[in-house]
């Protein structure tokens, strides 16, 4: 978590939408990013809290655990991944395992492999 003259600051992802299902998302749910077309990494969402700007406009700041974890890379669309993606579509995240397997071989061969279910 950065800090900036002895102050701890939050880290947020402002949006337009709302989820509706807050309690259930806040209960062990995270933020999924989509990185150059696929799902590659996740946050765990610690508030959510819906706001008005100054703008008349109503916005929603997702309040993330300022740990990134990186999953297992799929490819994927765009989505709102605190909204839609649920627990058994998720992707497992990278464990031991995975970096046990040809530590040293680039990560696009690898994603090819994965996709092959030859990894």
């Amino acid at each position: 978590m950065a800090a900036r003259a002895g102050r701890a600051f939050e880290q947020q992802h402002v949006t337009r939408m709302v989820p509706n299902r807050k309690d259930e998302l806040l209960d062990g749910g995270s933020l999924y990013w989509v990185i150059r077309g696929e799902l590659a990494a996740r946050q765990r969402l610690l508030d959510i809290r819906p706001f008005t700007d100054g703008e008349g406009i109503r916005r929603c700041a997702l309040v993330l655990d300022p740990d990134v974890v990186a999953v297992r890379p799929r490819p994927s669309r765009p989505f709102q991944g605190w909204r839609y993606l649920k627990a058994t579509e998720a992707p497992q995240d990278l464990g031991a395992g995975r970096e046990e397997v040809a530590p040293d071989m680039p990560e696009e061969m690898r994603r090819e492999l994965e996709q092959l279910g030859l990894l």
